[in-house]
């Protein structure tokens, strides 16, 4: 499989299956958290968030390929 676009809100719901808790308020974006790690999570915007911004997102977040495509 190959990961695609979602919506903020999906993506808000699949880090909160693998654990996350949020969103968090911030100063200018919304951040959601797990133990020590703290993840940015984009504002709302019109458009599904592309799979460039979600890579970069799972890399940060410490979420393997795999463990993201499960949750479909």
């Amino acid at each position: 499989m190959r990961l695609a676009p979602l919506s903020r809100s999906e993506l808000i719901k699949r880090l909160r299956a693998l654990g996350w808790e949020g969103p968090l308020a911030g100063t200018k974006h919304q951040h959601m958290v797990k133990g020590d790690l703290q993840l940015t999570i984009p504002n709302p915007h019109r458009r599904d968030i592309g799979v460039n911004l979600l890579k970069i997102l799972l890399k940060e977040a410490g979420i393997s390929r795999e463990e993201w495509l499960r949750l479909r």
